[in-house]
């Protein structure tokens, strides 16, 4: 492949000229096909018009906007130019995209609409920087006397469209030349992984990281020119970004979408989609969806749909068994598997034929009937929600990786046998390994043998280059070697593939993809005088919960100014009385007029008796030992996700 990402669509635009890249609905909610030609020569004219602005090689540009066409000409322009974007979604709170615009010294910034610009301009001191903003969507001419008033320039796209259609397509010789000076080394973009309740953590990835993945694609799918993805996923996330550049390397198109049921499953009947990426709280949400209706049919309909699906998830159970898909973290003897498989695989095939008749195939029909695969990344799949697709034979691949490595680390091939249990086999651009650690510390940088937990350590060409304007953060991060340390502990299987079993570090990744720092949340909490210590949960669960707690003085205190009675301090802590009052404590601060984002909500809690002790729940220094304490209340936070 080329060296660089412009390079790359150049080539496709050479090759496929007339192959369509994307599909986008207009005003009407029709949908519109816009040929690699036709993107390409977007991209080029908004480069011109950008060139004309002052952005060169260097340049760190705002990419405020969620999944749309103008997206990727936005980016592919300035990229073109050598410049890097700095992106960020439109649930983005203002704090987090004005200091994410700030620390990276932003004068230009693409915004989705009005609403966003007016996030920063509400606070315009702390984003001293900024000096243009371009808009996609038509800006006000209320946010526009807003922005100038502060010697902001506001731009509509389209208007920077048309600067560069004057100069005209022929002019594209002065951007390619500039392409051909991108190294593959340079930024392609910085991606912040935590807001302002954690440490701001600014991903540089190069052209080369995005590049080896798109080189050694083909090893692990087999997407065809033509074929389209569906996009739903927030397309500022490393996932999703990734996804666009495969696209353009298999020269297959992206249809815009929303992962929401309503507006998706319609998508798939005009769109005919062969592939989809999502996390896996969407899968989740589409299998429920699933489940919701066969209840509201009720009756026969219902038992049997109940009866297949089971049958399913046997017969899946025995086919991968006979067929080799079972992870293998000790030396297990496959002929055994073989044994324990082919009765069970005998007896049910003719009642699973009969499923797919009856059942799997009206479910599968209602997704275009081009469908070959999907991808669950994002975060962990639970096991519940991978078996429901297995039995229904809808093919439902599990990717690893994070922001830091672009973030593609292992993934269950479409091409070779796709064992449930692990996330895949360690991707070809990737070498990994897994570490003897302790409390997220590394004990050795000896690779366990398969079957042993430890730390999973990243290296190869997909590895970032560092975190913007932060050495210490990146010297953390990675060793002399060259190895990233991931934070998530795992285990290797026998077949190199990787199975992932928690998290080291702190940052909790919710079933949603969203990256929460809890201690943040936690100081907020903490500055309740009814609060000693407070530990969020949520590791691959839809919402945030927490262990608390409380400072007993202070609720004896308040039960007993306001009369409430128990036969014991245990029993009071579970009175309606106290649980309202930290209920209302929290709620107080943790609230969007804290900046607190909607993920960030603390959705339950549990009160326990007891103060955490050194040696127990804290290490010497006074620290919460997280993975302990999780061990230790396994039962409470178990009920927290109930």
């Amino acid at each position: 492949l080329p060296k660089n990402l412009p390079l790359l669509m150049k080539s496709r635009y050479e090759e496929v000229p007339e192959l369509y890249l994307q599909a986008s609905k207009d005003s009407t909610g029709t949908f519109s096909y816009i040929s690699y030609k036709t993107v390409y020569e977007n991209i080029i004219y908004c480069a011109l018009a950008l060139k004309n602005l002052g952005i060169s090689k260097g340049s760190r540009v705002g990419l405020i906007s969620d999944n749309r066409k103008e997206w990727l000409v936005a980016d592919l322009a300035l990229l073109s130019l050598g410049a890097c974007d700095v992106p960020r979604g439109c649930d983005s709170m203002g704090s987090e995209i004005r200091f994410i615009l700030s620390f990276a010294e932003c004068e230009f910034c693409f915004f989705e609409n009005s609403r966003q610009l007016h996030k920063v301009l509400e606070k315009i001191d702390e984003v001293k920087t900024l000096k243009t903003a371009i808009l996609f969507e038509d800006p006000s001419a209320d946010i526009r006397a807003q922005a100038e008033k502060v010697g902001i320039q506001v731009l509509a796209f389209e208007k920077l469209m048309e600067a560069g259609r004057k100069q005209g397509f022929e002019k594209r010789g002065s951007i390619e030349a500039i392409m051909d000076t991108i190294d593959t080394n340079d930024i392609a973009t910085i991606i912040f992984t935590s807001g302002t309740t954690g440490t701001p953590k600014g991903v540089m990835l190069t052209h080369r990281n995005y590049i080896a993945q798109c080189e050694v694609v083909h090893n692990v799918m087999n997407v065809e020119p033509g074929d389209f993805w569906l996009s739903v996923l927030p397309v500022w996330h490393s996932f999703e970004r990734v996804i666009q550049y495969l696209a353009i390397t298999f020269k297959s198109g992206l249809a815009y979408s929303k992962p929401i049921a309503a507006v998706m499953l319609p998508d798939f009947q005009t769109i005919r989609p062969q592939w989809m990426c999502g996390v896996p709280r969407l899968w989740e949400a589409l299998a429920q969806g699933i489940y919701k209706n066969m209840r509201k049919e009720g009756g026969i309909k219902l038992a049997l749909f109940n009866f297949f699906i089971s049958v399913g998830k046997k017969w899946v159970w025995s086919y991968e068994h006979i067929s080799g898909r079972v992870c293998r973290f000790t030396k297990r003897v496959r002929l055994f598997d073989f044994l324990a498989g082919i009765i069970p695989f005998l007896l049910l095939s003719p009642l699973y034929g009969l499923g797919e008749v009856l059942i799997y195939k009206k479910i599968k029909a209602r997704l275009g009937g081009r469908f070959v695969c999907a991808i669950s990344g994002g975060g962990a799949l639970q096991p519940e929600t991978d078996a429901f697709y297995r039995a229904i034979g809808f093919r439902l691949l599990e990717g690893y990786g994070i922001t830091e490595t672009a973030p593609i680390l292992a993934f269950r091939s479409a091409l070779h046998k796709a064992r449930p249990g692990c996330v895949g086999y360690v991707y070809p651009s990737a070498e990994l390994k897994v570490v003897a650690e302790s409390g997220g510390e590394i004990l050795s940088m000896e690779a366990l043998p398969p079957g042993k937990k430890g730390l999973v350590m990243a290296k190869g060409d997909s590895v970032m280059k560092g975190y913007y304007n932060s050495p210490e953060l990146t010297a953390k991060a990675i060793d002399a070697d060259g190895w990233f340390n991931t934070g998530d502990l795992g285990m290797m299987t026998y077949d190199n593939e990787l199975k992932i079993t928690g998290r080291a570090k702190d940052t909790i990744v919710l079933l949603g993809g969203e990256n929460i720092e809890p201690q943040g949340i936690e100081a907020a909490m903490g500055a309740s005088q009814y609060i000693e210590t407070s530990v969020l949960v949520g590791q691959d669960k839809k919402y945030l919960a927490a262990l608390i707690v409380p400072v007993k003085d202070a609720v004896l205190a308040y039960a007993n100014e306001n009369g409430i009675l128990n036969e014991s301090y245990e029993a009071l802590l579970e009175s309606p009385e106290i649980i309202n009052l930290i209920r209302e404590e929290i709620d107080t601060r943790i609230s969007k007029a804290n900046d607190f984002r909607v993920c960030e909500r603390v959705f339950k809690f549990t009160l326990l008796p007891e103060s955490f002790t050194v040696g127990r729940e804290l290490s010497g220094k006074q620290e919460l030992m997280r993975h302990k304490i999780v061990e230790l209340y396994k039962e409470e936070v178990d009920s927290l996700f109930v």
